[in-house]
């Protein structure tokens, strides 16, 4: 993409700039004096010169500087984070669908690490954690005051090593400990199927780098066995790459048209568009099947078909992430995970902290109140607003924790509106 090879390119200047401006800083009030940044960082120094000096064991500088950076990026926002140089390679790692670990999205809420799902078919899903558990201790180790990527970097490991969560969950009357074997996690971002009558299904759990290759394998599958409607599933899907969300849309929209833009601080915008020849599935009847743990690039995707009336949309409001995050290098191997930008639908809508509404609102209750509550962007300590002040709809306060097919009420309501539409269809070609 174009616009994704100009946003990489600027953030690298940015970089190089701030580079030379700290090194040269140290010597030249000149140079960092704007507004006081001088000041500030001559505080920070004197700090550092104390704790060396007068703390009760000797601390090494690197580690001083290393923490200071970690409170620095916690003070953002939740999404913005400092990773270490072995952190930083894992994340990487990770958008290619494969590392070790457990599998299991994790944020924070009332200050307490907490689980936003485990992903299908992994060592955490296996031992049975649930959405809306509370990690409180990771071997032995407590939670409080531990930032989101050390606790990731601690739950990460090589295949076959143990480790032991601490976990309270709701209507538990104490912490549990559950021992979990780590493994190689190989998320398989596109699974598919056939339903009844003529519908192709598709479950995205994640954006990774090659989701749209294997979304366009999985759609020839469908349309060779008789596909003549689709439904789209990105439920529980927390999101992943920004261009693999606009070549995901692009399957569905004609070319040249408008997936995303977002804007940084600048308030220039760059903006995402489909590419190609067109598309085979750009007329097939579409449902897209959306709930609270619909994030980021999910709701670029479903935003996109929304406002291009593509497909209709069924669920509840999705989880309102509408921030991007740029990873920055450092030169000793680590990396920043920060946050550049804000998205929007094509029709100009911010979805930060809102969410993308659904054209049918469909439920998942919880029978006798026996789910999980409801965790979405708003939720999070240190959200970013939206600028528009919009606030997000009130919705359910728990959901059930396991669904199966046959009680999916979502997914039946998404196949009686491919049936409805196929019969409006039809009534339409005979009016003609």
């Amino acid at each position: 993409m174009h616009s994704k090879k100009k946003l990489l390119i600027i953030t690298a200047v940015v970089i190089g700039v701030l580079g030379a401006a700290l090194a040269v800083g140290v010597v030249s009030s000149q140079i960092v004096n704007a507004q006081g940044t001088y000041e500030d960082l001559r505080s920070f120094v004197d700090v550092l010169n104390v704790i060396k000096k007068n703390y009760v064991d000797e601390v090494k500088t690197k580690d001083l500087v290393s923490g200071a950076i970690k409170g620095m990026l916690s003070s953002l926002d939740p999404h913005s984070g400092y990773m270490s140089p072995e952190a930083f390679k894992e994340f990487q790692v990770e958008t290619k669908g494969e590392f070790g670990g457990l599998g299991i999205q994790i944020s924070m809420k009332d200050s307490i690490l907490t689980v936003i799902a485990p992903i299908e078919d992994t060592p955490a899903y296996m031992a049975g954690i649930k959405a809306g558990d509370k990690i409180l201790k990771i071997d032995g180790e407590s939670t409080k005051n531990m930032s989101i990527q050390d606790a990731v970097s601690k739950m990460r490991g090589p295949k076959g090593k143990p480790v032991t969560l601490n976990i309270f969950r709701e209507g538990w009357t104490e912490p549990k400990d559950i021992p979990i074997v780590r493994d190689i996690i190989k998320i398989k971002s596109v699974k598919s199927k056939m339903l009844k009558d003529d519908i192709g299904y598709i479950k995205l759990t994640q954006f990774q780098e090659m989701t749209s290759d294997d979304l366009t394998k999985a759609l020839k599958d469908l349309k060779e066995k008789g596909m003549k409607s689709i439904i789209l599933d990105l439920r529980n899907d927390p999101g992943g790459l920004l261009n693999s969300a606009v070549d995901v849309a692009g399957q569905f929209l004609p070319p040249k048209k408008l997936v995303v833009y977002i804007k940084g601080r600048t308030g220039d915008k760059i903006e995402y568009f489909t590419e190609g020849d067109d598309p085979t599935y750009t007329d097939l009847p579409m449902v897209v099947l959306v709930n609270q743990g619909s994030a980021s690039a999910s709701e670029i995707v479903a935003g996109a078909l929304k406002d291009w009336n593509r497909a209709v949309i069924v669920g509840v409001q999705t989880f309102g992430k509408g921030s991007v995050q740029t990873l920055i290098p450092l030169s000793d191997g680590a990396g920043l995970r920060l946050t550049t930008a804000k998205y929007y639908t094509p029709s100009g809508v911010s979805i930060q902290n809102v969410g993308i509404t659904p054209d049918i609102i469909v439920k998942l209750e919880a029978k006798d109140g026996k789910g999980i509550s409801v965790i979405r962007e708003k939720d999070l300590e240190g959200h970013l607003q939206n600028e528009k002040n919009i606030q997000a709809p009130d919705d359910e306060d728990k959901v059930p924790l396991e669904v199966q097919e046959k009680d999916d009420v979502q997914l039946q309501r998404a196949i009686d509106a491919l049936k409805t539409w196929e019969v409006i269809d039809k009534l339409k070609k005979k009016a003609a």
